[in-house]
């Protein structure tokens, strides 16, 4: 199976006199991830319903394998939406249904005959055989929500939309709510769209991101570029929840307590690091390690550390300048 393709070319929304989404341009590739984040009112949610038309674009072009779906008539709309899967933040299961009935749901409505062996397979891919005729009250919530992507993928979607699909879930059954996502992708090549306001669960399963602020996509990227250089402070404040390698406020003023002087460095393969610890050590400059991290995604090693030196003001004064030639360093003020 090929995933579908995804192109905005300078799509807007407009509800009234509020612009939900402004002049939104970008490309998802079949097979891809894409995480959109944002804080509450950024129009990420807006955006994925104008992915499955149940919101028309006020101006633009949405391409769905090259197709413009804006102002497309609602039984061709219809007709598009039995390849795109949908995954809720509630689930959003029928009650009076069992996990099986939930996942038969779609497959009945498409008319689809050998809807039991369908319905078996599912529940066996989502790791659920043994639960198809309990009720979604006997079920925990990542249960639930594993009934939800059985049901999301029942008719063979090309494209999967999860919105917050992960926000009601402990952090444990989140990353396993995840795995199940990349398997889907993995195996099935579909086309995965995320909606969230977690940078970690952009961390742990996407190919790109868009950060989203005010209806617009402020930063858009490869993961890995986008936590490891972000540019915009939107996305300085998602990366920073989920990397934790620099000194928050607090953090900052407690290093600051003592003696010495701190410095943040970006690490990269290129910074030039180590040998320039070397030639302070050599110096007589205590070297102290305080905070800080490297992560690896998308097979890119990054992060930054903060150091406290204590000694030499010149030895001190030539290691920053020497690194600032390499990467980025930054001196916490007192």
């Amino acid at each position: 199976m090929t995933g579908t393709r995804i192109e905005f070319r300078g799509v807007s929304k407009d509800f009234g006199s509020v612009r939900a989404v402004d002049d939104v341009t970008l490309t998802v590739e079949p097979g891809e991830i894409l995480g959109v984040i944002g804080y509450s009112g950024a129009g990420k949610s807006t955006l994925v319903r104008l992915i499955n038309g149940l919101d028309t674009a006020t101006s633009g072009q949405l391409l769905l394998d090259g197709t413009d779906i804006v102002g497309m008539r609602e039984k061709q709309l219809r007709s598009l939406r039995r390849d795109i899967g949908m995954i809720f933040q509630q689930f959003n299961l029928f009650s009076s249904r069992t996990a099986a009935g939930n996942i038969e749901y779609p497959l009945a409505l498409a008319g689809v005959k050998n809807r039991k062996a369908r319905v078996a397979e599912l529940l066996d891919f989502v790791g659920l055989s043994e639960r198809g005729s309990n009720y979604p009250e006997q079920l925990s919530g990542g249960q639930k929500q594993r009934v939800g992507i059985a049901r999301a993928l029942a008719t063979s979607p090309r494209l999967l939309l999860a919105d917050e699909a992960t926000s009601a879930l402990d952090p444990e059954t989140t990353r396993e709510v995840l795995a199940l996502l990349r398997k889907v992708n993995q195996e099935m090549g579909i086309t995965i769209v995320v909606i969230t306001h977690e940078m970690d669960v952009v961390r742990s399963i996407a190919d790109k991101v868009a950060v989203m602020e005010n209806g617009r996509v402020v930063e858009y990227g490869n993961v890995a570029e986008v936590f490891s250089r972000p540019q915009t402070p939107v996305a300085q404040r998602f990366v920073a929840t989920s990397l934790r390698n620099t000194p928050d406020e607090v953090e900052a003023e407690d290093l600051l307590a003592h003696p010495g002087r701190l410095f943040t460095i970006e690490l990269t393969e290129h910074s030039g690091f180590f040998d320039a610890i070397t030639a302070l050590r050599e110096a007589g400059v205590e070297v102290g390690i305080v905070h800080g991290g490297v992560t690896t995604l998308q097979q890119q090693s990054f992060g930054r550390i903060t150091v406290r030196l204590n000694g030499d003001d010149a030895a001190i004064n030539e290691f920053a300048r020497t690194l600032s030639t390499t990467t980025e360093i930054t001196e916490l003020a007192r």
